[in-house]
């Protein structure tokens, strides 16, 4: 018997700690495919999605996907996400969070787009802030 993925959980329960603690959770996800996000603001293959409960509507966080409407430059947008394409969850205030393995799309999704948009303007306010602190990537550590 194959053993179910402990990654849904651990992203709820960091979504909840968060959302506890006043701090706002994001969302690092894998663009490999066909995916349900706004492709102009993915950037070097990986979009940042603030999932706090004020900057979503109908956030469903699934064992098999993470689901919602979310506003981009005014626009609602529904996104879907497969929990395999998660690489990363964290606090936006303070960087602490958890980082994932990359598992891949579901079978139907995985076809890679050849002429999805890619946006290198700056998007303005609505993309989501990286964590302070050595720039680059967002520096994870384990939540105690």
């Amino acid at each position: 018997m194959q053993s179910a993925s402990t990654k849904p959980y651990l992203i709820r329960a960091i979504h909840e700690w968060c959302s506890d603690h006043g701090y706002t959770p994001y969302l690092v996800v894998a663009v490999r495919g066909k995916l349900q996000v706004p492709m102009e603001y993915v950037k070097n293959g990986e979009i940042v999605l603030n999932i706090s409960y004020n900057a979503t509507r109908n956030l469903t966080l699934g064992n098999d996907y993470v689901s919602f409407s979310a506003r981009f430059n005014g626009v609602s947008r529904d996104i879907t996400i497969p929990v395999g394409a998660v690489v990363s969850i964290f606090s936006r205030e303070n960087g602490e969070g958890m980082g994932f393995e990359y598992e891949g799309l579901p079978d139907e999704a995985t076809e890679t787009p050849t002429d999805a948009p890619r946006s290198e303007d700056n998007p303005g306010d609505d993309e989501p802030p990286r964590p302070s602190g050595g720039g680059g990537r967002p520096q994870l550590r384990v939540v105690k």
